[in-house]
């Protein structure tokens, strides 16, 4: 293992134990790592050689908080959260809702130096990934986190993209994605030079315009398109390659070459509400699409008859 790969990796690693101690969670450090690391390669990527618009406000940029320490600091960054949560585009979908977790000032100036300290952009997406995708496995360990639900274990995921062997120029879609394990599983095994030999055009087309997504949970939306990001999918300021939402309401219209997805387990969806007399009901979900061979709240069902239409 590289020597930046190992070093880096510590690092963030290093922080997981204090952060516990302090009663933050996987979850909420994956989280917040999503939002401070987000903010540093926007401003790497709005100065030389890349000169991007980045659209992040100025007084909320990542300069503006990195020199800063102790009570300064925690009121920029929950400033900077508050504002980057009310733009458009991506930075909207990422920062929406998004409050500090780190009550702790100093531990959040350790973090914010540790970040600061590297060149994200230029980072090999193998180092981002191993960083990323190691935690949120580690999160889905938690048994108290309940994330295990939306993280596939990684070797089925690579399992299953082997039996399927998707090829270049291909769509790929995963209609309930979690954190983009079957994304990044598909990207590695196209892009192997063993395997494929990619020109510019298919490399193109492999960050592009391959993969298509939907995640129902805001949170685990959010990881997905930060974790796409570190891996080089997708473009960090222009179309969005995951939505957030019930893919079950609607036909989205597209159609792929390859659905690769472990859908969600368990018979029923179902809405809550609030009944005449302010108590809270369930009701069953029934999903009435003209693409759909029969009615039903079965959601295993529905996601099958979802899977055939893409």
């Amino acid at each position: 293992m590289p020597d930046q790969t190992s070093t880096i990796i510590s690092k963030v690693w290093g922080m997981c134990n204090p952060l516990r101690d302090n009663g933050v969670s996987y979850g909420d450090y994956l989280e917040q790592l999503t939002y401070l690391i987000f903010l540093k390669m926007s401003d790497e990527y709005s100065k030389p050689p890349y000169r991007q618009e980045t659209g992040i406000p100025a007084g909320y940029t990542w300069a503006d908080m990195s020199a800063l320490k102790g009570a300064e600091l925690e009121d920029q960054y929950k400033a900077t959260l508050e504002e980057l949560g009310k733009q458009s585009c991506i930075l909207g979908k990422i920062f929406k809702g998004a409050v500090n977790k780190i009550s702790s000032a100093a531990i959040l100036y350790r973090i914010v130096q540790m970040i600061d300290q590297e060149r994200w952009v230029s980072m090999s997406s193998d180092v981002k990934g191993e960083i990323y995708e190691g935690l949120l496995q580690k999160n889905a360990e938690d048994v108290k986190s309940g994330a295990g639900q939306y993280f596939t274990p990684r070797p089925l995921i690579r399992a299953m993209v082997r039996c399927v062997r998707p090829e270049p120029m291909k769509t790929i879609a995963d209609p309930c994605c979690g954190s983009g394990g079957f994304f990044l599983a598909a990207q590695e095994y196209i892009a192997d030079e063993a395997r494929y030999t990619l020109d510019r055009e298919k490399k193109a087309f492999l960050k592009k315009q391959t993969f298509y997504g939907n995640e129902l949970v805001p949170s685990t939306f959010k990881l997905c398109l930060m974790n796409l990001y570190l891996h080089n999918i997708g473009d960090i300021y222009g179309n969005v390659p995951v939505t957030l939402g019930d893919a079950l309401l609607t036909d989205p219209g597209y159609r792929v070459d390859y659905v690769l997805t472990n859908p969600p387990f368990g018979k029923k969806s179902s809405i809550t509400f609030t009944n005449e007399e302010g108590a809270q009901e369930e009701e069953d979900l029934v999903y009435n699409r003209t693409d759909f061979w029969t009615t039903s709240s079965n959601k295993q069902l529905n996601f099958v008859q979802h899977i055939n239409t893409l």
